[in-house]
């Protein structure tokens, strides 16, 4: 009687140990989902915001439709690409910051932009996204690397593979693209 005791003792432990490990598995998991949701909004905000700005600066800025153009198309790869994956939207929105920065770096050359003060609100509120989206990226990041942490050591590793769990990709930007765009009113 004894050793079935122990067997069943045994059993209970080793289904309460996988049934722990799973959950953490699980919540892990749903962290990194929402951390990208949280990545999804902010970017969205943004994309929001370019197209007013676009338009706010188009009329001063005639000579300089290829900037505009170079602008709008880069915030449209950048949309698309949330559909494929997170080293595609990464890619997609360094590109778009790039041309932002190159924007911010023609407004320079336009005074009457300067004084404008709905152009003036549309760049802080921009500012401000940009500053969200790195400290969204930062917290994802980090929610990726517990998730792969947790799906990477023994034994979950057993079970995460079982179960279908698979690394995450890294929201990764390069360290250029870490800076806030400047923008220099003067």
């Amino acid at each position: 009687m004894l050793p079935l005791i122990i067997g069943v003792v045994v059993v209970v432990l080793v289904l309460a140990i996988v049934v722990s490990i799973y959950n953490g598995l699980v919540r892990k998991r749903l962290r990194v989902d929402e951390a990208w949701a949280q990545i999804e909004v902010q970017l969205k905000r943004r994309w929001d915001l370019i197209p007013n700005l676009v338009n706010s600066v188009k009329g001063y800025m005639e000579h300089e439709q290829d900037t505009l153009t170079r602008v709008t198309n880069a915030r449209a790869s950048a949309v698309a690409a949330g559909a494929q994956g997170t080293a595609a939207q990464a890619q997609a929105e360094n590109a778009l910051t790039g041309t932002l920065r190159s924007l911010f770096s023609v407004m320079e050359n336009y005074p009457q932009l300067k004084a404008n003060e709905n152009v003036m609100k549309l760049q802080e509120e921009l500012t401000t996204t940009e500053n969200q989206i790195a400290f969204s990226r930062q917290h994802f990041n980090a929610t990726v690397r517990d998730y792969n942490e947790g799906i990477g050591t023994f034994p979950a590793m057993i079970l995460a593979g079982m179960f279908g769990f698979s690394r995450r990709d890294f929201f990764d930007a390069p360290a250029e693209a870490d800076q806030v765009p400047e923008v220099r009113l003067r």
